[in-house]
């Protein structure tokens, strides 16, 4: 199933795609929804599954109607740094990080997430302006202490993300929360996909173009930290509640790992796709 938000008029509505590839809302199933977190409140996946299309209502082409982010996220966005071996490798000479023992965990502030076809600002204290294609996984049930099993079970879908980097704000500071949290760095959409029609979420291709380059080209079957095991591991000790997201890394061909880097500058269009999700675009302002 795949999940939308809108923007119609000023107001947004959570939809879900029928099988003719349009756009019907829950507000027409009768349904008081008011955003993605509502719906995950709500229902499960087996609920969903079960809630019958209206007769009718509106019904939108996903092209045709501005596409919200399919999510806010409750919390600040829990990230994977460096989870391919591809992007350790081309940032070494930045950051060594190629014998790390374990997975690098940080957030990510996000006061509003961007959707597809919204601007990626330009601030004129930043001057190495990044992308960052990752597979973003949206909980569905709060979790602690999970296993394997039960992280697996918590999973209530996947969205595409770029995670927007300021490079010289993220290693002047030393860390990378500010220059990965300016407003406007957190893009999500086109939609949320639920987990039971994703299949193998580890064999998944995943892309970035920039003005119809292709810059990065991989597979999630390439992570080093699969997602339900980092889920198993964030859990211990930690409550991860049901609408956390989750950005899982991002593959080699960054510009930062570019010699030299190419940053992306205004007017720039930068479209992050992964197989069975969709296309995220962006443009530079």
């Amino acid at each position: 199933m795949k999940l939308y938000v809108i923007n119609e008029d000023g107001k947004e509505y959570v939809c879900r795609q029928d099988e003719n590839g349009c756009l019907r809302r829950f507000c027409d199933m009768g349904y008081d929804i008011s955003d993605m977190n509502s719906l995950i409140a709500a229902f499960s996946l087996e609920q969903l599954n079960g809630l019958s299309m209206p007769i009718g209502g509106k019904a939108y082409a996903p092209d045709e109607v501005k596409l919200c982010a399919p999510i806010q996220p409750v919390r600040d966005i829990i990230c994977l740094g460096v989870n391919y071996k591809e992007h350790i490798e081309e940032t070494k000479d930045v950051e060594d990080l190629q014998n790390k023992e374990a997975t690098v965990y940080f957030s990510k502030r996000v006061s509003h997430a961007g959707g597809s076809g919204d601007v990626i600002p330009s601030y004129d204290f930043v001057d190495s302006l990044d992308y960052e294609a990752e597979l973003g996984v949206i909980l569905g049930k709060t979790v602690k202490n999970c296993s394997r099993e039960e992280a697996e079970a918590a999973i209530f879908g996947y969205t595409v993300i770029n995670d927007v980097s300021g490079r010289d704000l993220q290693f002047r500071h030393k860390q990378w929360f500010r220059g990965k949290s300016l407003d406007g760095y957190t893009q999500l959409g086109p939609c949320i996909v639920t987990a039971d029609e994703i299949g193998d979420v580890q064999a998944l291709g995943i892309t970035c173009r920039v003005n119809g380059e292709l810059r990065q080209n991989s597979n999630t079957s390439l992570m080093i930290q699969p997602v339900v095991d980092a889920i198993t591991e964030l859990s211990q000790g930690m409550t991860l509640e049901a609408g956390t997201v989750i950005a899982t890394g991002t593959p080699g061909g960054v510009a930062l790992g570019m010699k030299p880097p190419v940053y992306l500058k205004s007017g720039d269009v930068v479209e992050c796709e992964i197989e069975k999700i969709g296309r995220l675009i962006n443009t530079v302002g």
